[in-house]
């Protein structure tokens, strides 16, 4: 199959055809239709972690096209979606359905005596995150799955598999905003805009809009945005402590840059939240003042990864409000382009507007 290979990290991708093994036990072998393009994959490139070759990519829609002789929930022909989430099934936070604290990811993997998954020119390739989305077709444990049982577009949910859980997620589960709130969100890229959405339908009285790109600030009140502020030509922290008399009880940060962190805290109103979610490189420190404000002020910080979620309770939520009319997916999809196009998009992820989505036929 036609894969996209990091051969080093930091290094760009390379188009390359790998062998893919047939599907054992729990398996199942997915015909990839749509591979959305998370700028955390980027990062991930940068910084390694992993043994290469390796394969990334983790937003995936696509069609069972082969199963293990263990696999229970799936079929052959089945529309599913893939997620991050590895998980056991076993440990205590698993049986407590808290799948995004498993104690035991690698429950999903292939052991080192088994055949690898993947393989090119008979070495081994790295499946980052178990999934390596960025190939004609995936083979990985049914945990990382769940069918999609209403008509959506696979370009569509794709982005499901994180991106909408990760922005959505970190509003509805992880900060549990209350109707009523005022909430900002640094950060209008595509879980910026998602969570925007997500306030909206928690009921938000008021939300905040914060991004240094005037045209990404425009496209944020598409998506439920009262107000916008460009950090670039103004204070964001006296904009919205003024618009919200004091600061705002929720903020989100998306951005995962110290200084970003720190002005989406000194934005939090008292016994407010701020939400990180943004991933900053290894080694950055958040610097705030710990005297006798921080302590009166009574702020929350809450580090938030891929939207505190269970994406087999929360996918099919979305994909029913989706089909409800309730949550805008189509819009966070702003172009589809092919495989070979990858390194090119991600050269200009900065300056694009929504999410970019790898199609195949």
């Amino acid at each position: 199959m036609k894969a996209l290979v990091l051969d080093e990290v930091g290094s760009s991708f390379r188009l390359a055809d790998v062998d893919i093994a047939s599907p054992i036990g729990r398996e199942v072998l997915v015909a990839v239709k749509a591979s959305g393009l998370c700028h955390s994959d980027l990062t991930a490139s940068s910084l390694g972690g992993w043994p290469v070759p390796a394969i990334l990519g983790h937003e995936i829609s696509g069609i069972v096209a082969g199963i293990g002789p263990e696999v229970t929930r799936f079929s052959v022909g089945d529309h599913v979606v893939a997620s991050l989430q590895s998980h056991c099934e076993r440990c205590d936070a698993c049986q407590q359905d808290d799948i995004n604290m498993c104690s035991n990811p690698a429950f999903v993997a292939r052991t080192e005596e088994q055949e690898p998954r993947l393989s090119l020119e008979g070495v081994p390739v790295t499946a980052v995150a178990n999934l390596g989305g960025f190939a004609e077709q995936v083979l990985l444990h049914e945990n990382n799955l769940v069918r999609i049982d209403q008509p959506m577009a696979h370009e569509i949910a794709c982005i499901l598999g994180c991106g909408v859980l990760a922005g959505a997620g970190a509003v509805l589960n992880a900060a549990d905003v209350q109707a009523g709130s005022t909430v900002a969100v640094f950060g209008c890229g595509g879980l910026g805009l998602t969570a925007i959405q997500a306030t909206l339908l928690a009921g938000a009285s008021r939300i905040i809009a914060v991004d240094v790109a005037d045209d990404k600030l425009e496209y944020a009140t598409k998506f439920g945005a009262t107000d916008v502020v460009n950090s670039a030509t103004e204070d964001p922290i006296a904009t919205i402590r003024q618009l919200t008399e004091g600061g705002a009880d929720y903020v989100f940060d998306f951005v995962g840059r110290p200084e970003v962190t720190k002005q989406a805290y000194e934005s939090v109103g008292r016994a407010g939240e701020l939400g990180v979610v943004g991933i900053n490189k290894p080694g950055a420190m958040l610097e705030i003042s710990i005297g006798p404000e921080f302590i009166w002020n009574q702020v929350r910080i809450r580090p938030i990864f891929n939207g505190s979620t269970n994406f087999l309770r929360d996918i099919p939520r979305f994909v029913a409000l989706y089909n409800e009319g309730r949550f805008n997916l189509d819009e966070l999809v702003s172009r589809t382009i092919s495989l070979e196009e990858v390194n090119d998009a991600y050269a200009e992820m900065t300056g694009h507007i929504g999410r970019t989505v790898v199609t195949f036929p």
